[in-house]
């Protein structure tokens, strides 16, 4: 706690010398010295490298920039969990309770959205009070699907199954985590000056004109991008270069696979949405018209490039889920995973393709009509290589011996949900059913099948699989299916409805509808209430298993991918000595197959 209240110092005298420039300035121009969106703007600018500084970066790093004495990690005892530590394995659980805690706010959040939509009519909140809590879900939701798995698991998890000591760069590591804290701050600041009512897309010329809230939006996705870009340059150099020997590309787990695709999409992709926070920050505190149709500006360049990063966003969020369930399902059916390689070769194909389906977010919005079949048939082309990557889950499942454990129950469920989210999606990339449904709850329905019931189960069933590991102990199993029961069918019996109100015309994002829908809505608020419940019960098991949970021993799953053969938790540098790798990681049922890996003393004697 000391280093967060250090750097909430060290932040605060940030903002303040980055205002007072701007007032020098201000007063040398003649003008006052105080301007508040300009001056938070700029104040806000510099407290974040200034947070930095206080909660790690100048005792651990910068210091020696100066010839001066680096201070030591924390490396053990619960105190390393609230400081700048380089250790990949704390860096991971730093990010997945962060993000789990955002993910129950956001939820929450849901909850008073639902609690409004229930009949027609305003009844607790007015339109304004809607529409910012509408849009500050939505954000904090999209920025818990893009950084949790990458963030969580990613770092907690890729290093261990490559053979790594750590991740290529610790301490750049940390810092893309500390990164979070001041987001998390931004958006409550929006809220605590009248919020922002754009959605979580923050289209001009709205987030020119609205509240300061926006602001903090802009400032928020700003700062996350640096977070995102930096984890995606660690993981894609661990990755390339730290592999244990032995370990090729044809053997490495598909979970890495899954997580050097996601890198590569947000290494290449985040700095155009931070462009566009830009740009909308420049025209809304600099006088600037990017987007000012009236001084020659185009509101519809935002588009373009705030969708030119975040549909590839979308295969951020579900591209590790779905390494995720690969890997789940292999392990849990006693079966190499079918055809790997078309596997991979979907993975990566859906890297490439997503750069150019962006503009189909954007077919009722005025853009040229002739570039709307191009991009229909890119929209429609990309579920081929995501297809390669269902049929290897499916496959994988044939005839196998499958163990129905939590982990494999919410992996079948993000393949049942997945398939309805795709299914949905090659309607909303057809042009003609597009134009009818486009801002109605049937693209709200597809977008939660997509991201919630792939990325967020998918998230889940990585919790569950891997929450042996990073706590040593095991949680309840009967309480983990019960929740997953409760969160699958209050999930679908929440969603599936919304398709129906999508194709009656009940628009998103509008805190009000007409009489004819109230008995849907009043039936998909109460399955939401259902569904939000169902969360507690994952808060306290995991809680109570991590404090009193038996003991979990080194591999409760009998799975065979490096992070298997090292102690739960492991231990600092992982393995005792580096380990060799001999084959695939999915021998199952394969007659004399060789272990994957050897580790520890066998390892060092090769």
């Amino acid at each position: 706690m000391k280093t967060i209240s250090k750097g909430l110092v060290w932040g605060a005298i940030g903002f303040v010398i980055g205002a007072g420039l701007l007032a020098v300035i201000r007063l040398l121009l003649g003008l006052s010295a105080w301007a508040a969106e300009p001056s938070i703007t700029l104040g806000s600018l510099t407290a974040v490298p200034a947070w930095l500084l206080g909660v790690g970066v100048w005792d651990y790093w910068a210091r020696e920039w100066f010839n001066l004495p680096l201070k030591k990690y924390e490396d053990t005892g619960w105190r390393r969990y609230f400081s700048f530590s380089a250790d990949h394995k704390v860096i991971g659980i730093q990010y997945l309770v962060t993000l789990m805690s955002l993910f129950l706010i956001a939820g929450l959040l849901a909850m008073f959205i639902r609690l409004e939509l229930m009949q027609p009519g305003r009844d607790y909140m007015d339109s304004a009070t809607y529409n910012n809590i509408m849009s500050l879900h939505g954000t904090l939701m999209v920025f818990v699907g893009v950084a949790t798995i990458m963030g969580a698991f990613g770092n907690y998890v890729v290093p261990i199954m490559i053979g790594a000591e750590d991740m290529a760069y610790p301490r750049l590591n940390a810092l893309s985590y500390w990164f979070l804290p001041p987001v998390a701050i931004f958006l409550l600041a929006s809220a605590l000056t009248s919020g922002f009512d754009t959605g979580w897309t923050g289209y001009p010329p709205l987030a020119s004109v609205n509240r300061m809230g926006q602001i903090f939006y802009n400032l928020a996705f700003f700062t996350v991008g640096f977070s995102s870009i930096l984890g995606a340059i660690n993981l894609i150099t661990t990755i390339i270069t730290l592999r244990a020997p032995g370990l090729s590309w044809g053997r490495l787990p598909v979970f890495v696979w899954s997580i050097l695709g996601t890198a590569i999409i947000s290494f290449l992709f985040t700095q155009f949405v931070a462009l566009a926070m830009l740009m909308n920050l420049a025209d809304r505190v600099g006088g600037f018209s990017f987007f000012d149709a009236a001084n020659g500006g185009n509101p519809l360049l935002y588009q373009h490039v705030f969708w030119f990063y975040s549909h590839p966003a979308v295969y951020v969020m579900i591209l590790p889920a779905f390494g995720i369930i690969l890997e789940i399902i292999a392990h849990f059916s006693r079966k190499p995973l079918f055809e790997y390689n078309w596997a991979v070769f979907g993975m990566m194909g859906v890297v490439v393709l997503s750069a150019l389906v962006w503009a189909h977010h954007m077919f009722t919005s005025g853009m040229n009509g002739p570039l709307r079949v191009p991009f229909m048939i890119t929209t429609e082309l990309i579920s081929v290589p995501t297809g390669l990557v269902f049929l290897s889950a499916l496959g994988t499942m044939w005839r196998g011996k499958m163990n129905l454990k939590t982990p494999m129950l919410f992996a079948l469920g993000v393949v049942f949900n997945f398939l309805i989210g795709g299914i949905t999606g090659v309607f909303l990339s057809d042009v003609p059913v597009d134009m009818h449904v486009q801002d109605t709850f049937f693209v709200v329905a597809h977008f939660h099948y997509t991201i919630v019931g792939g990325g967020i189960f998918g998230l889940f069933a990585g919790i569950y699989y891997w929450f042996p590991k990073m706590t040593g102990r095991m949680y309840n199993e009967r309480q983990g299916q019960i929740q997953f029961w409760w969160m699958f069918l209050g999930f679908n019996i929440t969603f599936l409805p919304m398709f129906w109100l999508g194709i009656n015309g009940m628009n998103r994002r509008v805190a009000d509808y007409v009489p004819e829908l109230g008995g849907v809505n009043l039936f998909v608020s109460m399955a939401s209430f259902v569904l939000g419940a169902g969360f507690l019960l994952f808060v306290y098991n995991m809680v109570v298993s991590w404090v009193r949970g038996p003991k979990a021993g080194p591999n409760p799953w009998g799975a065979t991918t490096l992070e298997w053969m090292t102690s739960s938790p492991p231990p600092l540098e992982n393995f005792t000595h580096p380990p060799r790798v001999l084959a695939d990681p999915y021998g199952y049922g394969e007659k004399d197959a060789p272990a994957h890996a050897v580790v520890g003393a066998e390892a060092a004697a090769d």
